[in-house]
């Protein structure tokens, strides 16, 4: 089943007598699948905003089907499995880090032991423990995009919506939010992403549909939209310069013209990281965010498509408990499973209740 499945989806919008004024999204048909990180692309006004915006439950598509984790975007069973950044974070200015992710955490109805251990593993990721008990009014745009986007993780979410996520953010800050978002990937997260800065967009995502006037102009892979077959290109390690003229002399006789030849060349943000590595190295703590620390250990396994849907069905999302052991395991909605957790979790409790 994929995560988003989109069928001819149109949104019309209207002015104040129900006259038809803009069309923003024009029967447009796509699918995300699990694991994915697919692309949303397109000039200001081609759609992305309103599409986003209706995967989100902020819309409700004037024609066509619209599907969330199998379910209408518009439920609070599948909103409560989705994690959202928008394009600007509008955060609390007074609340510090440690505050603002406790406060969505208890939107998400986590306990507070769960909210301690998140809020401690997200600020580790994001690099931004040293900045715990600063008000978040204080930060730089980086450092609150930072919190931005580890909001958007504290429910573990199956699907991470993603407006801009790199926007403010310095070379460093945006590299590490880029192998975030490929880890989070490669661990069965679904990742929607929209944003203007196409070379971002090309380090991670697997697929992309380009929209224009409210129609899917190009949707494909990364690698079939950008391949140019016409054209072949064949590296050689350095050679002396008589025998660069002998192979150039055979291209040129079996090709019937010269090949053009250049050195390849490392890209100016793999510059940039490998200059502030060995700066870093020298030594000095950072004054903004420090480096990030890895994943969150809540977001290292995720849950089995079959959990995950067994809580949108029961109404609540799957708690993320530690890696299962190697033998099978219940049904998370097996009332003998729950009785015994429950069993546990009232004897872990007794000694801090004690003491």
């Amino acid at each position: 089943m994929p995560v988003i499945e989109a069928r001819s989806i149109s949104k019309v919008f209207r002015d104040f007598w129900r006259r038809p004024k803009v069309r923003a999204v024009d029967g447009i048909s796509f699918e995300v699948r699990r694991g994915e990180v697919f692309g949303l692309l397109g000039p200001n006004g081609s759609g992305k905003s309103t599409t986003m915006k209706m995967i989100l439950g902020l819309l409700h598509p004037t024609h066509g089907q619209l599907a969330v984790l199998g379910r209408s975007p518009r439920e609070v069973r599948a909103k409560a499995r989705v994690g959202y950044l928008p394009e600007e974070s509008y955060l609390y200015p007074y609340l510090t880090p440690d505050e603002t992710l406790d406060f969505y955490g208890r939107l998400f109805d986590l306990n507070a032991r769960e909210r301690r251990q998140r809020t401690e593993q997200l600020l580790e990721m994001m690099g931004l423990q040293h900045a715990r008990r600063r008000a978040v009014g204080d930060f730089s745009k980086g450092m609150a995009r930072r919190i931005g986007l580890a909001q958007a993780l504290i429910n573990d979410p199956d699907l991470i919506v993603l407006d801009e996520p790199t926007s403010g953010l310095d070379p460093l800050g945006c590299r590490q939010v880029k192998d975030l978002i490929l880890t989070l990937a490669k661990r069965g997260k679904t990742i929607l992403l929209s944003s203007h800065l196409l070379a971002d967009v090309e380090d991670v995502c697997d697929r992309i549909a380009i929209l224009y006037n409210g129609h899917i102009q190009a949707m494909g892979s990364i690698q079939s939209l950008l391949e140019d077959t016409r054209q072949c290109r064949v590296t050689f390690p350095e050679l002396p310069a008589p025998q660069m003229q002998q192979v150039l002399a055979l291209l040129r006789e079996a090709l019937g013209t010269t090949p053009d030849v250049e050195h390849p060349r490392r890209d100016l943000e793999q510059f940039f990281l490998g200059v502030v590595e060995q700066a870093r190295q020298a030594g000095g703590a950072p004054a903004g965010a420090a480096p990030t620390e890895g994943v969150a250990a809540y977001l290292k396994t995720p849950a089995a498509p079959d959990v995950a849907l067994q809580g949108l069905v029961a109404g609540h999302a799957p708690a993320p408990a530690a890696p299962p052991p190697p033998t099978a395991a219940a049904p998370a909605t097996d009332a003998k499973t729950l009785r015994q957790a429950d069993e546990k979790l009232q004897q872990l409790l007794k000694p801090r209740t004690g003491s």
